[in-house]
C-alpha cells in the first residue's frame, strides 16, 4: 500500500515534468517558427530599438530565442542567455556572434562532453566542453563559429547577442 502510494506520486511528479518540459519546447521552438520570411528582391533593417525590444521580450519571457528573419539556409535571431547554454556541434550551420550587451565565458573547440545526437544529422549537444579556449566576451565583441566546432555560453550573469545563423554551401 505504501509503496503503491509512492509509485504513483513518483509517476505524477514525472509525468508533471514531462509536461513541464513539453511545454518550454514549444514556447522556445513557438519564438522562431513565425519569424517573417525573408525577401529575396529587397533589403530588410532592424532598428537597434527593435533588436532591443527583442532582447527585453526574452528577458521578461526567460525564453533564450528570438528569430527575427527566417531565409531557409540563413537566419537571424537575438539570443539573451543566463547561467549556461548547452555545448552544441553544428554539421552544416556557421554562426555569427555579435554581442550586444552584458558578459559571459564562451568556450569552442575541444570536444563534447557526454555528447549526444541532436535534432538532425551533423548536430550534437553536450554537458561541457573538454579542451576547449575558454574567454570573456562582452559588448562589442564578435565571435565566428564555423560547422564542426563545439560552442557555448558556459557561465554569464546576462548575456545578448545577435546571432546570424547560415548553412554550408555545397562544393560548386
Amino acid at each position: 500500500m505504501y509503496i503503491n502510494r509512492i509509485l504513483g506520486n513518483t509517476m505524477k511528479l514525472f509525468r508533471c515534468i514531462l509536461m513541464t518540459a513539453a511545454l518550454l519546447s514549444t514556447q522556445a521552438i513557438a519564438q522562431t517558427v513565425d519569424a517573417p520570411l525573408a525577401p529575396k528582391d529587397s533589403a530588410v533593417d532592424m532598428s537597434l530599438a527593435e533588436l532591443a525590444a527583442a532582447a527585453q521580450h526574452l528577458k521578461d519571457a526567460g525564453i533564450s530565442t528570438k528569430r527575427m528573419l527566417e531565409g531557409g539556409i540563413f537566419s537571424v535571431n537575438v539570443r539573451h542567455i543566463q547561467g549556461a547554454e548547452t555545448a552544441l556541434v553544428h554539421g552544416r550551420i556557421s554562426e555569427v556572434w555579435v554581442i550586444q550587451e552584458g558578459s559571459g565565458i564562451v568556450a569552442t573547440g575541444g570536444e563534447l562532453v557526454d555528447k549526444k545526437a541532436g535534432s538532425s544529422a551533423g548536430e550534437f549537444r553536450g554537458s561541457a566542453i573538454r579542451g576547449g579556449n575558454e574567454r570573456l566576451i562582452q559588448a562589442g565583441d564578435v565571435v565566428f563559429v564555423p560547422p564542426g566546432v563545439p560552442h557555448g555560453i558556459k557561465q554569464t550573469d546576462s548575456i545578448v547577442y545577435l546571432n546570424i545563423r547560415f548553412e554550408l554551401r555545397d562544393e560548386d
